[in-house]
């Protein structure tokens, strides 16, 4: 079926004007030499990705939603996808242009939890009770090996999304109900009285969590200071390593309500909040993830809830992982957190580098700002602010770029989502010139861009969690299938992995400029131009300091056309279109003009005169 409307088929010659054909990737042998910035990230929950052995939908379990999860017709329960379907679409990835696959947790998870009437299923990943083994809804371990084996064949790097904060909810407290548990303070309820300051003396000589020594922690015996904690009979062996079973290893302090301390020693919405400063539980954690490394050889870690762990466990953590990566023969292991927020604030992921030592975290500021500016709520200038401030991160503005950014993702939605909640009357073509804009932003600007698995395929959430991760093969979920597709005529009732989408075709040219112009991944940001009232221009230049590249970017967020004539370097002495659809031309040395029209972008190469 041919999907995509005549009116907006239209626009792809424009977009593709003056750009070389889609390259192919790395060979498998110079895949481990490729810095963070020279990828382009693709990032998938496999349960809605790609369906390739029914025979494994159920994990195993019997065929009841409540015990097995699977119940393709919810939003919140297994639909079938795993990792031989993602195997299977390698080569639907790799002709977008995807150098590295980043999927959410695979490993054994619990697979319902929740109160009655609310249960929901692990399809996500992020209830772990075995973190040795692939959960069997999705494969096994040597189905994991078969895929990063595949993908490091076809010069494509592997990055796990990884949990140290918490485990799945499995401890229970003797006091309250199951419906929630109030956030017990340190000077309330400290460690060393059972219950509040007025209960029994309890774990004689600890001397606080602070005191992160072997010798300070065998004095934390008993862990009823807050809370009573106990595990269920069945339960009591669920997690793996044994040692997890223990309440002794987690805070056991209630709900966190995300602010002050309850935001590092709270259990996130009831899951076991890990004793992340035990010393135990820090050397467990690194022989984990350590073995993952050891074993598959994998890439990177994208870390889960990374502000809600203390700094003193990544100053640990990181070096390990990154000498274990090294003695594996992987010189280029990339680390990155998850500090999340919705507003343009670098300032809150940079600390994290800074007090923590994480390399890298994801940029939730840039997908705050690139939502406002493209959406037209933001002004250009809070896009060019962002950018200025990457001194802000440790090892200064060079770290910007190994930064991986994005527009939209599983937890707060998608980018289309944005542009549609913002633009009520926007027509199909507007809605599409704008989300191509927003890729145009992520391509083009510096770090390592990141596409939300569906995003290529126009997909539209109607909101965040659940409702922001759709199949991508033929879903049976009706509050998903409800929604026109951007782009394209289809919807997720139908199979989704058209490589004609005008979306899937931008990506893809999109990558293979970035990859074919060293400046779009290792240029430093000059910002030539930003305005600071309502919808216009963003233009900034970015400069290869080793290949001696230089380019120009401009991006249009108005519905109208604007032309400009911008400052830039007076050894110019031509400019080359790489990717757009806009006319520019020098007007005199050390000026350019260009003429955008409405959510134009343009990104072109200047061309030196010889000195």
């Amino acid at each position: 079926m041919k999907r995509p409307l005549t009116a907006i088929t239209a626009l792809l010659p424009a977009l593709l004007m003056g750009c070389q054909q889609i390259s192919p990737s790395a060979s498998a042998e110079e895949y481990r030499d490729r810095p963070p910035e020279d990828e382009v990230v693709y990032f998938v929950l496999p349960d809605r990705f790609a369906n390739g052995d029914p025979t494994n939908d159920l994990g195993g379990l019997p065929d009841e939603k409540l015990v097995s999860g699977y119940d393709p017709t919810h939003k919140g329960f297994f639909h079938g996808g795993d990792l031989a379907g993602l195997t299977a679409k390698f080569d639907y990835l790799e002709e977008m242009g995807i150098t590295a696959i980043w999927f959410a947790p695979i490993f054994k998870n619990k697979p319902v939890q929740g109160p009655e009437g609310g249960e929901s299923a692990g399809y996500h990943g992020y209830w772990v009770t075995d973190f040795t083994s692939i959960d069997p809804h999705f494969g096994t371990n040597d189905e994991f090996k078969a895929f990063v084996d595949a993908a490091h064949a076809r010069g494509m790097k592997v990055y796990m999304d990884i949990i140290t904060n918490h485990t799945a909810d499995v401890i229970r407290y003797k006091e309250g109900d199951e419906t929630g548990y109030a956030y017990r303070h340190l000077g309330e309820y400290p460690y060393s009285t059972r219950g509040d300051v007025k209960g029994e003396q309890i774990n004689e000589g600890f001397m606080g969590d602070q005191v992160m020594t072997e010798e300070n922690f065998a004095k934390l015996t008993d862990p009823s200071y807050a809370y009573t904690p106990f595990v269920p009979e069945a339960e009591k062996d669920v997690k793996v390593p044994a040692w997890l079973n223990d309440p002794v290893y987690y805070h056991n302090r209630g709900d966190s309500y995300w602010e002050g301390e309850s935001a590092v020693y709270g259990d996130f919405v009831g899951l076991d909040d890990l004793f992340t400063e035990h010393p135990r539980v820090v050397a467990g954690m690194i022989d984990i993830y350590g073995d993952w490394i050891d074993r598959f050889g994998i890439d990177g870690f994208r870390i889960d809830t990374a502000k809600h762990v203390n700094p003193e466990f990544w100053q640990r953590f990181v070096p390990a992982m990154l000498d274990r990566a090294k003695a594996k023969g992987i010189p280029n292991f990339h680390i990155f957190g998850e500090v999340a927020t919705q507003t343009v604030d670098p300032a809150l992921t940079a600390r994290w580098t800074r007090i923590a030592g994480l390399p890298t975290n994801l940029d939730m500021a840039f997908a705050a700002a690139s939502q406002g500016v493209v959406s037209g709520t933001l002004p250009p200038s809070a896009m060019a602010r962002l950018l200025e401030d990457d001194p802000l991160y440790e090892g200064g503005a060079a770290t910007g770029l190994r930064l991986p950014t994005f527009l939209g993702n599983h937890d707060f939605g998608r980018f289309s989502m944005f542009v549609k909640q913002a633009n009520p009357d926007a027509g199909e073509e507007e809605l599409l010139s704008r989300l191509m804009l927003g890729n145009a932003m992520l391509f083009g600007l510096r770090g390592v861009p990141v596409v939300y698995y569906g995003d290529e395929q126009g997909f539209v959430s109607d909101g965040n969690d659940q409702l922001a991760r759709e199949n991508m093969f033929p879903s049976q979920v009706s509050v998903y299938n409800d929604n026109k597709l951007i782009g394209t005529d289809a919807t997720t009732a139908q199979d989704n992995f058209d490589t004609t989408h005008p979306l899937y075709r931008q990506i893809a040219t999109l990558a293979a400029a970035r990859k074919d112009n060293p400046a779009l991944r290792h240029g430093m940001t000059r910002v030539l131009t930003a305005d600071f009232e309502g919808p216009g221009l963003l233009a900034i230049a970015r400069h290869d300091e080793k290949s001696g590249q230089r380019v120009v970017l401009a991006f249009n967020t108005s519905a109208e056309a604007i032309t400009r004539t911008l400052a830039i370097d007076y050894a110019a002495a031509g400019i080359s279109l790489i990717a757009g659809d806009c006319p520019a031309a020098i007007a005199a040395p050390g000026a350019v003009t260009m003429t955008l029209p409405a959510f134009g972008y343009v990104i072109c190469r200047l061309d030196e005169r010889a000195q």
